[in-house]
């Protein structure tokens, strides 16, 4: 297997088999950190900050330090180009001409897809906005294997914001690809998006049920727990007894807890009124003396605000510190492999048994627009060359992602390119829900948002919607 020129922008980018390489020369390298200063000399990475960082920023810089290579970095927009109404594509172009590599963290979901396309060099994201943080991932995911050998089987509870937590977002598609039970604890009004939980289950098998009687730890503090996630693995008669399923996990308790802070910074207004932050439930010594997390190891991807205390620190289950600084030595080996540098110390068999769905592309001038106000794709700046572009995930019902945030979501209209004869006079929409919506083939499919989006581009009503039309 190989990584030279590949990009890191989602988790969805490395296989299984290749998270085990980063890994295994991960560990080689944290053994030999002297001998490593010639593995990139020559090479230059570019560290594009456009968001707040500390640990990410400063473990890529020191990961490519220690490989021998240097640093050229952007910590400020507004000290860059960007502010002076330059696009991604262009600053991708320009700093993959200056840079061997290119580190980027955007608050836009789905820049670092942009830059990607764009730069003639790797691209490794390290966080655009709410979408993924897939190397704070692989650092999640080393900490597992380091303090428990073997991810498959473990329960994992993720902990607190769960809907615009990016580093959740990414880990949960990566314990699934690893065959791990997750239990998601949310605060009340951060619940995993809907677009997240159909891509689990859509493209990693197994089941989510959702949770309807609140649970309690033994200690009666209040467990938020939303829904459990099964991996296939689950025994069938479980699997039949979602009730029961849940129950036999909650019994034997949690290997780790994943704490996460509100980002407060991605709450829209009407969230900031309701005040979230303020029901936010807090991990402290307290919680942790309950049966279900007496095992549980304790991570988080920090900052941390209030949500985890800090006379949690003294606890040998708390590992956020070693998440941080296992940082290094898992950036210096992606860095490494995506150079050419160094090739994977070993050979790990890869997990086939849930291969990525073939999915169609739609793209159109018209029609469909991204409804994620922070995707990339709906920024003026972007907009004078970047096309919506979609994949078909489902038809029933349509349903359509996003290729930049992968934000899901179902279309009110459709039409079809493919019109009678050629006739003008037969441009027809119909609803999304109607017969035709799984008539068209995919590539004559139109979609539209609305009612007035399909008529300003020339179409009339199909013959029901034209009747209700009339009834109005």
């Amino acid at each position: 297997m190989s990584l030279v020129n590949r990009d890191l922008v989602t988790v969805d980018d490395l296989s299984y088999g290749e998270m085990e390489a980063v890994f295994s020369l991960a560990d080689e390298m944290s053994d030999s950190m002297a001998e490593q200063l010639n593995t990139c000399h020559g090479k230059v990475m570019a560290c594009l900050f456009f968001e707040p960082s500390t640990r990410t920023r400063l473990s890529f810089e020191a990961a490519m330090h220690r490989l021998g290579g240097s640093v050229i970095s952007v910590s400020d927009a507004r000290a860059s180009s960007v502010a002076k109404g330059e696009s991604l594509a262009d600053t991708a172009r320009i700093v993959g001409s200056y840079a061997d590599i290119i580190v980027i963290r955007h608050p836009w979901e789905g820049a670092a897809r942009v830059v990607a396309d764009y730069a003639d060099v790797p691209v490794i994201n390290a966080g655009d906005g709410g979408h993924q943080h897939p190397t704070q991932t692989l650092c999640d995911l080393y900490t597992l294997k380091k303090e428990r050998k073997n991810i498959h089987g473990l329960k994992i509870a993720l902990w607190g914001d769960l809907k615009y937590g990016r580093t959740i977002h990414s880990l949960i598609f990566a314990l699934a690809k690893f065959g791990a039970d997750m239990l998601f604890c949310p605060s009340p009004g951060l619940e995993v998006p809907d677009n997240i939980i159909r891509k689990l289950v859509a493209e990693y098998g197994g089941q989510v049920e959702r949770v309807t009687t609140p649970e309690r730890t033994t200690s009666g503090v209040p467990f938020p727990l939303d829904a459990v996630y099964m991996t296939p693995s689950s025994p069938h008669q479980l699997a039949m007894m979602p009730d029961v399923n849940i129950a036999v996990r909650l019994g034997k308790g949690v290997d780790a807890l994943y704490v996460t802070r509100p980002q407060k910074e991605r709450f829209v207004t009407t969230e900031e009124e309701q005040g979230l932050e303020g029901k936010y439930p807090v991990v402290d010594k307290q919680l942790l003396k309950g049966k279900r997390f007496e095992r549980a190891l304790v991570m988080h991807p920090l900052p941390r605000v209030d949500e985890l205390a800090y006379d949690v620190d003294a606890d040998p289950r708390s590992m956020y510190f070693k998440q941080a600084a296992r940082g290094v030595p898992i950036r210096m080996a992606l860095i490494a492999l995506l150079l050419g540098a160094r090739e994977s110390p070993a050979t790990v068999e890869e997990d086939v048994s849930a291969p990525t769905p073939e999915y169609p592309v739609y793209q159109r001038d018209y029609g469909a627009r991204c409804p994620n106000p922070a995707c990339v794709s709906t920024k003026e700046s972007e907009a004078k060359y970047l096309k919506s572009e979609f994949r078909i995930v489902s038809r029933e019902p349509l349903t359509l992602r996003c290729v930049y945030c992968e934000h899901g979501f179902q279309p009110e209209y459709i039409a079809s390119s493919d019109w009678h004869e050629g006739r003008l006079d037969a441009k027809r929409y119909h609803r999304a829900d109607s017969y035709w919506a799984k008539k068209i083939r995919p590539e004559n499919l139109i979609v539209f948002g609305s009612v007035g989006d399909a008529e300003a581009n020339g179409f009339k009503p199909g013959r029901h919607e034209g009747k209700k039309k009339a009834r109005k």
